[in-house]
């Protein structure tokens, strides 16, 4: 993965992945887990990352699945904090809690549960294998 503002140099950079879905914690290392946080409660606490100087890696509201319908969230993140906010990643996490704020949580069965859990991770599956 590289900086978009360091043209020509490929930058390797180290993550953290903050997530609720338990399958995400099992297979990445660097995962913060929040096992009783919602979809919103992850977007939240990533927003807290970026007031700090971390950068998003991954959109916030990625894949096809509505934040309403599923109650996984798993987010990458850069492990390193910048000297002062990346306002890019401020203003896309903002307008991602702003979209999940608006919807429900729908209740699903456990069948139900583990099929969002393989989506959330797949749509961070080669960030965190290839890194």
């Amino acid at each position: 993965m590289s900086y978009p503002d360091c043209k020509g140099v490929n930058v390797i950079m180290k993550y953290i992945v903050i997530t609720n879905n338990p399958l995400v914690y099992n297979k990445v290392e660097d995962a913060s887990y929040y096992s009783n946080a919602s979809f919103y409660d992850i977007l939240i606490r990533v927003r807290d990352k970026v007031h700090l100087g971390h950068r998003l890696l991954t959109h916030p509201l990625s894949g096809s699945v509505k934040p309403g319908h599923t109650p996984y969230k798993s987010v990458v993140i850069s492990a390193l904090q910048g000297e002062k906010t990346d306002y890019g990643s401020l203003a896309l996490i903002e307008y991602a809690l702003d979209i999940a704020g608006r919807v429900k949580t729908k209740i699903w069965g456990d069948r139900v549960l583990l099929d969002f859990q393989l989506s959330d991770y797949s749509l961070i599956a080669d960030i965190v294998i290839n890194t």
